[in-house]
């Protein structure tokens, strides 16, 4: 079975959220294009680029292993060419 090609750009809320250590961090891609996924504190300095490649349409999934990075609230974004969204992360001890 063919899986489908997404017609948008998106993000989703990483999950688990709080986490402890580890997160999974789902996006989708509608067309071949440059993507930067990007974690930044909440001063907006970069605490870790994910992704920063170009990607083929469709959805991709990574884990983030937080387990070196402080306990506070943290931003996830995606941005390409075209879009640009933002979630809310929060690591806890």
């Amino acid at each position: 079975m063919d899986e489908l090609v997404p017609t948008e750009f998106y993000l989703s809320q990483n999950y688990p959220n709080p986490f402890k250590d580890k997160t999974t961090i789902k996006y989708c891609v509608p067309d071949k294009t440059l993507i930067k996924l990007t974690v930044f504190d909440s001063d907006m300095n970069v605490v870790t680029e994910l992704e920063n490649e170009v990607k083929e349409a469709g959805t991709y999934e990574l884990e983030l292993d937080g387990s070196e990075i402080p306990e506070g609230t943290y931003f996830c974004q995606l941005r390409s060419k075209d879009f640009a969204d933002i979630k809310k992360m929060v690591i806890i001890r």
